[in-house]
């Protein structure tokens, strides 16, 4: 079952003003160590960011708090799989609200898209529900 959708729109152009006024304060504020070594080796920098930009805002809203109720932007994390797949980790208090949105019996799967044409940066976080035991009663985990 779908628990979750969030899905924003961040302009590249926007993101590479607040790289070129702030640099490391908004890297640091916004982007973990893994995500900022990413966007720095990729040949649009701030194409990079501002799709993870746009993902953390989706997951938030999927999550249903927006950027607030205490969520901190460095607790949502976007990583690729080798195949180039995007990935969202939650950590903090953004995997502590998907626990308690996730129904018992169930484990959560969110899941995230990103997508880009200059000069927007597009992503959509999806989060589902997948009962924890099967229908002949095994676990799935």
């Amino acid at each position: 079952m779908i628990i979750g959708i969030g899905t924003d729109l961040a302009n590249i152009e926007r993101i590479q003003g607040t790289l070129d006024r702030f640099g490391d304060r908004f890297r640091n504020r916004v982007f973990t160590p893994i995500e900022q070594s990413k966007a720095e080796r990729r040949r649009d920098v701030a194409g990079t960011y501002a799709k993870r930009w746009a993902a953390k805002e989706a997951c938030s809203k999927a999550l249903g708090t927006g950027l607030a109720m205490g969520i901190s932007w460095i607790d949502m994390s976007v990583t690729n799989i080798r195949s180039g797949q995007p990935q969202m980790h939650l950590t903090g208090w953004a995997k502590k609200r998907l626990d308690k949105m996730t129904p018992d019996g169930y484990q959560a799967f969110v899941h995230v898209t990103l997508t880009d044409d200059h000069p927007w940066a597009q992503a959509f976080v999806v989060i589902e529900a997948h009962p924890t035991v099967t229908v002949d009663g095994l676990s799935n985990s």
